[in-house]
Order: structure tokens, then sequence, then C-alpha cells
């Protein structure tokens, strides 16, 4: 009978999030589980690394990507996005229901433990250059529920374990973490698909900060200049350029 009982127990912690099996704690103060700690150590990665996020609209990607000791990114989680609003282009005003595109900084302020959506964090929609392009909207999101009125919906277990990894580093001392959202990946041929959109040109710049990623392994900075993305390597030579976060 007792083996029953600790079989069924583990059952459902399988089944349900994680923090539903911590003893009560909030699900933003959910430790990783050591399932997962062991996935970090095996792919040599570390928790409290610094994080990067990249999005995916036309996939449905969210990846997650973690620092190495030598300060390149590794590939490690890459999650379903359940949910999101609108089609593939930027967020243009309140209202559209349009899911951002663009670079973008997360600072721990907008972390949000008590979110309706399970946890979120907010995007940074408008940054420099959606304000510089006249652009509006506010609370544009990734979180859980798979609920989507203009933001980025992934599952509840994937929004706690990224949640962890985001606030360990910043627990580590990463002042904001990247959150680059594309169309689309954006190779030389799904460019040229999309080549009669009105947002080729606005593509075509995004282009140049995910090439610098896909050629280092390192997130470029971006910033704004003449009302495009101009992307650097480091953030003292962007100087009043760059992106920040809240």
């Amino acid at each position: 009978m007792r083996a029953s009982l600790i079989k069924l127990l583990f059952v459902l912690c399988v089944a349900l999030p994680l923090s539903a099996c911590m003893g009560g704690l909030e699900p933003g103060e959910a430790p990783l589980p050591d399932v997962t700690r062991a996935e970090l150590a095996a792919q040599g990665l570390e928790l409290g690394a610094p994080v990067y996020v990249r999005i995916f609209k036309l996939e449905a990607q969210m990846e997650v990507w973690l620092s190495r000791s030598d300060g390149t990114y590794q590939l490690f989680r890459s999650y379903d996005i359940c949910n999101y609003s609108g089609d593939l282009g930027p967020k243009i005003q309140e209202g559209d229901k349009q899911a951002p595109e663009g670079y973008y900084v997360v600072t721990s302020k907008m972390m949000n433990p008590n979110s309706k959506y399970h946890l979120s964090f907010n995007i940074g929609y408008p940054n420099k250059f959606d304000r510089a392009h006249g652009r509006t909207g506010s609370a544009l999101m990734v979180h859980g529920g798979c609920l989507s009125k203009g933001c980025y919906a992934i599952t509840d277990e994937a929004i706690e374990e990224l949640y962890i990894l985001a606030r360990e580093a910043f627990n580590r001392g990463q002042r904001n973490f990247p959150l680059h959202a594309y169309p689309f990946r954006m190779s030389k041929e799904n460019i040229a698909l999309h080549k009669d959109s009105p947002w080729r040109g606005f593509w075509s710049n995004m282009k140049l900060g995910y090439d610098m990623f896909e050629k280092t392994r390192t997130p470029p900075i971006a910033g704004v200049r003449g009302k495009k993305y101009v992307f650097y390597k480091n953030e003292t030579v962007a100087g009043g350029d760059l992106i920040t976060g809240w």
C-alpha cells in the first residue's frame, strides 16, 4: 500500500509543474530540479550562467542559450511556443494583438512571480527602436498558460524552468538578458521566401544581428541609430545607441 502511494505521488509530480511538488513554495521560488541540474552538468553548463533567449514566430520555437566558460553561448533548451498573437511582422500599436519582433533586454525588475499566467516576464516592448517608429503598446510578456493576447505563451513547466534559469543568472550578476524575437530563422532562403512582405527591409536589418550571433555564438549588443538597428560586440562601443532595459 505504501509503495503504491509513493508511486502515485511520483506520477503526479511528473505531471504537474515542478513548484506543485516543492512543499508549497511559490512558483518563482522553486529550485531547479536535480534532473535539470544533471542536464546542465552533462553539457558543461552551470546554473547561474548568463542567459540569452531567441524567439522564432514561424517555427513557434523559443531557444534558451547559456554562456560557457569561454564566453560563447550554447543552446540548452528549445521550448514550443504554444500560442502567440498576430502574424509575421512587428507590433505597431496598442491593441493590434500582435506579438513583437525585435531586439529586447529583460532586467530583474521585469520578472513577475505573481502573474495570472503562472509566471511571466516583460519583453521590454516598446524599446528605443519601436519608440523611434512611433509604435505603442504595453505589458508584452513571455508567460505560461498557453493563452496569448499579444504575448508569447509557453507551458507552465517551460516558464518555470526558464524563470529559474533567469533568476539564478540575475543572482550571479547578469544585469539583463537579451531576448531577440525573430519572424523566422533568418536564412537567405527564408528571406527570399518572404521577399514580397512589406517588412522585408525591417527583417533584412534584423538579419545583421542574427548573422553576428550565428558567426560568433555571442549575443550582439543591439542599439539604434537613424531608426535602424545597429549591432556591436560590447557595450562600450555602443555608447548612447544602446538598447537598455527599463
